[in-house]
């Protein structure tokens, strides 16, 4: 991404953007890339999208995609606590894998440690902000980034692996954050299907996919395969 703000389509006006490295990112290792998908109780929403991120990494890029490192955690956190079992069939459905996850708490060193931060909603959004540790530029909903994402020439991204393009796409969207605003509150929700039937999980699975499918062919510069 330039310092003459190239990289940002058709909008007059819109800040500039910083070259990479420039720009605030988590604390953790500079070998890895980490985003974190947040929600309430990490046994839907978050889950849902970890699973269905790192499927859609592995999709495109395989081993390639390893220095992206994909996990998730809850406000209200069930500690321990196994996938619902809705979820776990919607991913199973999407061709993604749920064994094996464990529910988490979000805690501040989760937050320390991401370079993104993707929430369910803006509750969730202003939960993970309120820690502190600078996580503001690195924090969106999963929709407002999606959207965001949508706006940046990808074109203009590092190509030298895909932490490099991850940090830049990350500072990117954070410059534009002011400029393209949700069209409605609801718009920037994912909204909660705890304890409903598993149709309803069902369309919260096919947004959350919907949502993530732009932000991965951004992150690694591939399109994904029907």
């Amino acid at each position: 991404m330039t310092p003459d703000g190239r990289g940002i389509r058709g909008y007059e006006g819109a800040p500039t953007v910083p070259a990479p490295g420039g720009g605030p990112a988590g604390l953790g290792s500079r070998d890895v890339f980490r985003v974190l998908h947040v929600c309430t109780g990490n046994v839907c929403r978050s889950p849902m999208a970890e699973r269905l991120m790192k499927h859609g990494l592995a999709q495109r890029v395989g081993a390639a995609g390893s220095g992206i490192i994909v996990e998730s955690a809850g406000t209200w956190g069930h500690e321990g606590a196994p996938m619902e079992a809705h979820a776990a069939a919607v991913l199973t459905e999407f061709g993604a894998d749920p064994s094996g996850f464990v529910g988490r708490e979000l805690l501040d060193d989760h937050v320390i440690d991401a370079d993104l931060v993707l929430t369910a909603t803006r509750d969730h959004r202003a939960q993970v902000i309120s820690m502190g540790h600078a996580a503001g530029l690195r924090t969106f909903t999963l929709k407002e980034f999606t959207r965001l994402v949508r706006a940046i020439d990808t074109a203009t991204l590092p190509e030298d692996g895909v932490t490099a393009r991850a940090r830049a796409l990350v500072q990117a969207a954070a410059a534009l954050r002011g400029w393209l605003l949700a069209p409605s509150p609801d718009a920037d929700e994912v909204h909660d299907p705890y304890g409903a039937p598993v149709g309803y999980f069902r369309s919260i699975g096919d947004e959350i996919q919907t949502a993530l499918d732009p932000v991965v062919t951004a992150l690694t510069g591939v399109t994904a395969t029907v």
